[in-house]
């Protein structure tokens, strides 16, 4: 049990132009990387609440500041996060952890791996035009059961798929590929929901709606369950099961002594 409740860590994941970096800018609701920087390119990077200062980890755990316009200079392989603070409403509910592509052949896996045991869940995005390749699955099948089943899917780029067949073939291939792998999967197009702006009907039309009310609940849950453990569910054992919570006590319940009595009162 842990004394102060943490929130809870989401990874973005996937392989390399699947969309992660929009999704980013999508529930961040601004880029948090300067322009001219390219996420694939860095190692994870960790976005938190706040106004500090950005810095780096190294991978014997010393830190150092860094600044946003030399980000692209920054050892990759030396080091273990980057650490970002931005004033997002998400991040008050919880951090974001954006992983360089899986596949990049310029880039050792385990600049990614050493930070997963730092995640609860994962919402991972696959290209629908290339959905859930060989190399996903893969690296998908090593993270723990726990995990696996509160995590999101998202088929991006959907607009892509130029007609209603190959949307459904699409879907229903990634389903039955993934049965049983995932909390849930939803198609969207994410430029599409950044393009919507106000208008609910292209954002609805884009995915983004159903998606972004499953991942309301998806935090919520998961603020409750890591306010119950001190690890990542990465770290937890297929076999064991998540904490249960604590019970409901539906009214408020008083002990009173009365003082003609030595029996206690209890008064509802």
């Amino acid at each position: 049990m842990t004394g102060a409740a943490r929130k809870p860590r989401i990874a973005l994941m996937g392989e390399f132009s699947a969309g992660k970096s929009t999704l980013s800018n999508l529930l961040l609701g601004a880029r948090p990387l300067p322009e001219k920087v390219t996420a694939t390119r860095l190692a994870p990077v960790w976005i938190s609440h706040g106004d500090q200062e950005p810095y780096r980890v190294d991978i014997d755990g010393s830190s150092e500041a860094i600044s946003l316009d030399a980000l692209e200079q920054v050892p990759v392989l030396e080091t273990r996060m980057i650490r970002l603070f931005l004033e997002a409403d998400i991040l008050e509910v919880c951090d974001l952890i954006d992983f360089p592509g899986i596949s990049d052949p310029n880039m050792p896996s385990d600049v990614w791996e050493r930070l997963l045991p730092e995640v609860d869940a994962v919402i991972w995005c696959t290209h629908a035009t290339q959905a859930w390749r060989q190399s996903e699955a893969a690296v998908w099948d090593m993270m723990p059961k726990a995990m696996r089943d509160i995590s999101v899917l998202l088929v991006t780029r959907f607009d892509k798929l130029l007609n209603d067949n190959d949307r459904r073939r699409v879907l229903q291939r990634v389903r039955r590929e993934t049965d049983g792998k995932f909390g849930a999967i939803f198609p969207i197009s994410l430029l599409g929901a950044l393009a919507a702006g106000e208008d609910l009907d292209k954002w609805n039309a884009s995915g983004a709606g159903p998606f972004v009310t499953h991942l309301i609940d998806m935090i919520d849950k998961l603020a409750k369950i890591t306010a119950r453990i001190d690890d990542p569910l990465f770290n937890l054992p297929d076999d064991a099961p998540l904490p249960a919570p604590p019970p409901i006590v539906p009214r408020r319940v008083e002990r009173a002594v009365r003082e003609d009595d030595d029996d206690d009162e209890v008064k509802f």
